[in-house]
Parts: structure tokens; sequence; C-alpha cells
């Protein structure tokens, strides 16, 4: 009994010594990814499946591949109510966390702005996804900042040129009217640089009817559009304010399928309250919308436990919800190329720096991510941290869902490109930076 006893002891104690081995193995490190989100307050319609996004395609990761190459994900989600101030006060808080953030996504432009400056203080690198400062693009001024897979100015200019295809060509576009209702921030106005020199470039007219915070009276701002009889509207709105404003176009009679809102102006949330008389309404998209991709049914399968109901319930195949996780995507593979690169170990900042900006994503590897077909593939670059394929698709809304309607659009980039130098330099000369060379 007593050999019996001690074997039994001894076997448990290797299985002891093999669990903890296998748990290191498991998870040699953590990887924090800090969430900022706005699940409360006015912009909740769009923040919440932002959040709901993020979470699971980290949980995802962990709950299916044991985390990236062997490191657990970490996060901590941090409530800003889209709010500037609060935002960085999140930043401040969670940066050093659980080892210090591999990067963050801020989701907010007016943030974005503010944490410019501190990204190479901190050594964190910013993911704003189409969206931010459109100047970033130009990574010789800015080496922390990646905006991929498309910027403010390319997407306007996309706008414009899809506008230019339905009225027969670019020389159509003079005398045409275009107003820009856009959101009264930061934000709101980015597209502006752009959409002046394309009505300069091209000679059609162009109107600027900013909408104040958080956009829930706009009467007075669709009674200008009826007025002022403009062939097309293009909409850099958020939050309420999307939903708002198709209510009141659709009160003055404007025609959908001549009403287009940026790719932040094209969710679930934007259109349903409107019911029927937000059918044709059509926005700019990076992605498509639906549970079609695999990564889906794979969120579905292991972190919904293939309950489809509760899935739904938590926004999945939204919009907004398959921008995160695209988000997250891009944001997890350039941490995995950095850890490989850093021979598996836990990557610096520098080192994820290092991989944005030589960030390859081809189709092969959408695919390996389950993402075939979802979106387009990126290129980064030391010198172009936009990408070197922006554009937009256009996505309309039929009532019930989200379809992705024709071609893929490119940027004008002959345009938009010098306009991102020509801000890029201004604003090394008033922050006294010097360009890198790339």
């Amino acid at each position: 009994m007593k050999l019996r006893s001690l074997l039994l002891a001894a076997a448990g104690i290797a299985v002891g010594v093999t669990g903890v081995m296998e748990s290191k193995k498991a998870y040699s490190a953590e990887l924090f990814f800090p969430v900022f989100v706005y699940r409360t307050g006015a912009y909740a319609p769009s923040g919440q499946p932002i959040a709901n996004g993020f979470r699971d395609y980290y949980a995802l990761l962990n709950k299916r591949d044991k985390g990236i190459e062997g490191h657990k994900i970490v996060t901590e989600e941090c409530e800003t109510k889209y709010n500037t101030k609060v935002g960085v006060e999140c930043f401040e808080k969670l940066k050093g966390k659980n080892g210090g953030a591999m990067l963050v996504s801020p989701y907010s432009t007016g943030l974005t702005y503010q944490l410019i400056p501190k990204a190479p203080v901190d050594k964190i690198p910013i993911l704003s996804m189409g969206y931010g400062r459109t100047a970033a693009a130009d990574g010789r001024v800015f080496p922390w900042v990646f905006n991929f897979p498309s910027t403010y100015w390319s997407q306007a200019s996309a706008f414009v040129a899809y506008v230019a295809q339905q009225e027969g060509g670019l020389a159509n576009l003079k005398g045409k009217h275009i107003v820009h209702v856009h959101h009264n921030s930061a934000y709101g106005k980015e597209a502006n640089p752009t959409l002046d020199a394309l009505s300069k470039k091209f000679g059609f007219k162009l109107t600027k009817l900013a909408v104040d915070h958080p956009g829930q009276e706009q009467k007075a701002t669709w009674l200008q559009v009826r007025r002022k009889r403009p062939d097309w509207v293009f909409m850099s709105g958020w939050g309420v304010m999307n939903q708002v404003a198709i209510k009141e176009a659709a009160t003055i009679g404007f025609p959908m399928d001549h009403f287009v809102g940026n790719w932040w102006s094209g969710s679930d949330a934007d259109v349903i309250p409107a019911g029927d008389n937000s059918i044709g309404y059509k926005s700019t998209a990076m992605h498509s919308a639906g549970t079609k991709a695999k990564v889906f049914q794979d969120i579905i399968k292991h972190v919904y436990g293939g309950d489809k109901k509760k899935a739904k319930a938590n926004n999945v195949g939204e919009v907004l919800y398959n921008r995160a996780v695209l988000n997250a995507a891009f944001a997890t593979e350039a941490v995995r190329d950095a850890i490989k690169a850093a021979g598996g170990k836990k990557p610096t900042g520098d080192q994820v720096r290092a991989a944005l900006e030589g960030f390859q994503v081809n189709k092969a590897r959408l695919a390996k991510i389950g993402m075939a077909g979802f979106t387009n593939p990126v290129s980064v670059s030391c010198k172009n941290h936009e990408g070197t394929s922006p554009g937009v698709f256009i996505q309309e809304w039929d009532g019930s869902k989200w379809k992705i309607s024709g071609k893929f659009i490119p940027a004008m980039s002959d345009v938009v490109r010098p306009l991102v130098e020509k801000a890029a330099a201004a604003y090394a000369k008033e922050n006294k930076i010097k360009p890198r060379s790339c």
C-alpha cells in the first residue's frame, strides 16, 4: 500500500509539473490590447457594436487559437462616451497595464489627434483605421500612426468618382451641386479639403452644412437642403446624427439613391429607425456586412457556442461590428508579425510599429484568417501608412440588409496624395519634426 501510495503521489507530482509546463507553453506571455468604448451616451448606437466586435474577436483568438503565437490576449475596456478628454484619461490609465499596450485604436478622430504626439513618447503605435488625421498617411512625418486601408480624403475622392460614374463621366460633374452634411467636429470636417480641391478641379458646386453635437436637431439643415436642391448629398455623420439625417431627408423628399454617407454613416442603427424610408440609402464601405465570411461563423461557434440568436443580439454581422472585427484582425496580425520577428518573444512597441510599417495582407492571408472576399488586401510601407490601394465599395440598404453595389472604386490618389504630403509637411514645420527618409 505504501509503495502504491508513493507511486500515485509521484504520478500526481508529474501530472502537476506537466500541467504547469503546458500552461507556460500555452501562454508564454500576455499581450495587452486596451479597448476604448462608448457603450453609453449619444453615440452608443454606433459604439456598442464596435465594442462587441473587438471583444469577440479577441475572445475568438484566445478560445480557438490559444492567443497569438502562444501569447495570451488580455483586454480591458474603458468607457469614453465619445468624449476626447475622457478618452485621453482612458489612454493614460491603460497604457502601462499588463506589461504595456501593444497598440491602440482610439475610435475617435478627436482622441486620435490628442494621442498622436503621445505615441512616440510612450512608444505605442496608433491604428486609426479609416479615421483620425489624414495627413498621418505620410509615414515620414508620422512614424507611429497608421490609417490603412483608406483615409477620409481618399474616401471623399472615391465618393466623387462614384458620383461621376452615375452622371456619365468626370466631365459631367461640371455644374452639379453636392452638399456635404457633416458633424461639426474635427472628424466631420476632415473630408472638406479634398472636396474643396475636387470642386475646383471638376467644376461642381460644393455647399458645406455643419450639424452640431449630438445631431438630434437638424430640421434647419434639411430645410436648407430643400431650398438648395442639390444633385447629391454626402454625409459625414456619427451616432444619432445619422438616424435623424436619414429621417429628415425622407421628410423633405430627397431621393435616397442620391444620398451617400461615409463609412461611419452606414450602419444598421443608422437606417433601421427610418423604416422603409431608408431603402436605397447608400454609404461607402471598406468591407462587406453579414456573416458570410468564415471568421463570423467561427465567432458564432467558438464565442457563442453556436447560439445564432445570442450572436445576433450582440450585433454579429452588423456593419460596425464587422468593422471592429476587421480592425482587431489587422491589429493582431501585425502583432503576430512582430512576435515572429522577435523570435517568438513578446514584442516591444518599436517592434509592433515596425511590423505595421511593413504590413502585408494578401488574398491568401485574408483567407487564412477567415476573411476571404470580406475586404481588400492591404500593403503598407514606410512612406505610405494609408496603404497602396485606397478606395471604397458602395453599399446600399435594401430595407433588411446592406448589399455591396458595384465594383471597388479607387481613390483619386493623384489629387489626394499631394494634399497629404502638403499637410504633413505643414505639421512637421509647425511641430519642429524632421521627416524621415523612406
